[in-house]
């Protein structure tokens, strides 16, 4: 059972330190064209599927985290100093 436990442990540093490697390519200066945030996209529903399993809560924060990065920004634009939308 002490085996079990030291995987389990292991598993989990491995998916903060992946969490952190998909983090930083979900920088916008990164994922610019449409290839990449598909790329990305991919990179955080299999981080989230390898997640699901985990105890670790933060893995599960850093889930949430990478889940934020693929919805869309929002812009207000305005014209002549009076916001548009």
């Amino acid at each position: 059972m002490n085996r079990l436990r030291t995987i389990d442990v292991a598993l989990d540093e491995i998916l903060v330190n992946l969490a952190a490697i998909v983090m930083r390519l979900s920088k916008p200066d990164v994922t610019r064209t449409p290839e990449a945030r598909h790329a990305l996209a991919q990179s955080v529903h299999q981080y989230a599927v390898c997640a699901r399993r985990s105890s670790d809560p933060r893995v599960h924060e850093l889930k949430s985290q990478l889940e934020e990065t693929l919805k869309p920004s929002l812009r207000i634009i305005a014209k002549d100093g009076v916001k548009v939308s």
